[in-house]
């Protein structure tokens, strides 16, 4: 071997050192950070009957969304509580049907699990995405479910609302890692679809990407969201419809 193809060799084992070296440090943040938090989930505490007076969600509840820029639809989000539930670590679950039209074209078809608490906090349990491209199933990117590769379910709506708070919504580490922050009570919300008033405000961000943020108004009137607020593009989702069983 000639000292040129050694020092090839050698370069390539210092990366080989070098990049798993760096590997193995993002592998011990990663599982540090997700021994963090650790939710204690107690089956018998949690029923499917979800009645959070900011997210309600009785079987048959319908809502429809649409966010419209320069006067045109370009967004349209449906959603329908089904009659059948799922069962993720013993927890019963209500399953919530959430499909995302951009231009009038299906691109995502996503079923939440959720569940309340004895204590009336909403709590998120995973999610299975279907995500579409011109009309054709591409991936499931985004799916996690709780007790699974390390996912933890977390608090989608809190019952009692204090500005400050701030909780996970999920946790699974580089996956699905949202966070909500209660920012305001008390909030009055006017929406093509009426005027809302005692609505709780809440900013959802993730640290997974850094113009993820948003605006969220929940109100008692319809228990459910009725406007979102982009803090990066501008854009409102405003509830346009919705029906009650």
């Amino acid at each position: 071997m000639n000292r040129r193809t050694k020092i090839f060799f050698g370069v390539i084992v210092l990366l080989l050192v070098v990049g798993g070296a760096t590997l193995f440090a993002v592998n011990n943040t990663n599982r540090s950070r997700a021994a963090e938090y650790n939710p204690q989930i107690s089956p018998a505490d949690f029923t499917a009957k979800i009645t959070n007076k900011y997210f309600a969600l009785p079987v048959g509840k319908k809502l429809t969304y649409e966010t419209t820029e320069q006067g045109k639809v370009t967004e349209r989000v449906e959603i329908e509580i089904l009659p059948e539930t799922m069962t993720i670590e013993g927890v019963e679950t209500v399953v919530y049907l959430d499909k995302e039209y951009k231009n009038g074209q299906l691109v995502e078809e996503t079923r939440d699990y959720l569940a309340q608490h004895n204590n009336g906090d909403v709590w998120y349990f995973g999610e299975d995405v279907d995500n579409y491209l011109n009309g054709v199933l591409v991936n499931h990117s985004g799916s996690f479910l709780h007790g699974r590769d390390g996912a933890k379910a977390g608090i989608w709506m809190k019952a009692e609302q204090r500005v400050g708070d701030s909780y996970r919504q999920e946790f699974y580490v580089g996956h699905a890692e949202d966070i909500r922050d209660t920012a305001a009570t008390g909030e009055t919300v006017a929406t093509k679809s009426g005027t809302y008033t005692d609505c709780v405000k809440v900013y959802d961000w993730t640290p997974l990407e850094k113009n993820a943020r948003e605006y969220k108004y929940h109100c008692p009137q319809v228990g459910a969201l009725v406007l979102t607020e982009d803090l990066e593009t501008g854009s409102r989702s405003e509830l346009v419809n919705v029906s009650q069983p």
